[in-house]
């Protein structure tokens, strides 16, 4: 993965899950989780843990994917 957008876009997918159901999981709107696989915003950072638990991701993993 290039960026933390597609990371995030394509750990989803492999999950099963939709961009409604990741952002309930994550107390944020679809539209949050949209922009971020978008690359036009990002997580906030006290989510950054949340986020890779619910993907399975180690937050090394996570932040290592460049903007």
């Amino acid at each position: 993965m290039n960026t933390m957008g597609e990371l995030i876009a394509a750990r989803r997918k492999e999950l099963g899950m939709t961009q409604k159901e990741l952002a309930a999981k994550m107390n944020v709107t679809d539209k949050a989780v949209s922009k971020w696989e978008r690359g036009i915003a990002f997580p906030d950072i006290h989510s950054i843990p949340q986020l890779a638990e619910v993907l399975n991701l180690s937050v090394v993993e996570l932040m290592d994917a460049q903007d």
